[in-house]
């Protein structure tokens, strides 16, 4: 059974920084992609970012442009998500996901998804 498992979410100050990291397990993600999306109460998943199978290429929401850093370990089966200079806006759910089928920043594209892990940015 594919899990994956997000954790490193937290309350942080504005202008802080926190490291999401998801591991999957079940099955190897190393030849397919695998991103981070966020969502707040009575909105819509949004892309947040994604990186290639081989770690590559990397793809990011222009919200996030700059401040993020996606990452992964296909020798762990993990990606993260380095985040910096932090934001009130930045409070949401991140989730993490896997093996997309077309269309990186849809959400309803990716096949496997965790539990979500929540990050509180304080003004």
């Amino acid at each position: 059974q594919v899990q994956l498992v997000e954790s490193g979410g937290g309350l942080v100050q504005a202008g802080g920084s926190l490291r999401l990291s998801c591991a999957a397990s079940g099955r190897t993600f190393s030849l397919d992609p695998m991103g981070w999306f966020r969502q707040a109460p009575g909105k819509e998943r949004e892309f947040v970012a994604a990186i290639s199978g081989s770690g590559t290429s990397t793809f990011y929401a222009d919200s996030v442009k700059g401040r993020f850093t996606i990452a992964r370990d296909n020798a762990k089966n993990t990606v993260y998500l380095q985040m910096n200079s932090l934001k009130p806006e930045d409070t949401e759910v991140y989730y993490c996901a896997a093996d997309p089928r077309v269309g990186l920043r849809q959400w309803n594209q990716w096949r496997y998804w965790g539990q979500g892990t929540q990050v509180t940015v304080s003004s």
